[in-house]
């Protein structure tokens, strides 16, 4: 749970770096790749360890 957390937070800050960049191409490259990290970090908090899936 926690590297999820981690991987939600540095997604949000790469897409607020990416925002203040966004009049050019870099910066919507920039921007989609911190936004796909948080929705992969946060789909990752809804997904259950190995362990319990084998019980």
């Amino acid at each position: 749970m926690t590297i999820s957390w981690i991987v939600t937070v540095v997604g949000i800050v790469v897409s607020l770096i990416g925002y203040y960049l966004t009049p050019g191409a870099w910066g919507y490259g920039i921007l989609g790749f911190g936004l796909a990290h948080v929705v992969l970090g946060i789909l990752d908090m809804f997904r259950s360890p190995e362990r319990q899936r084998r019980k």
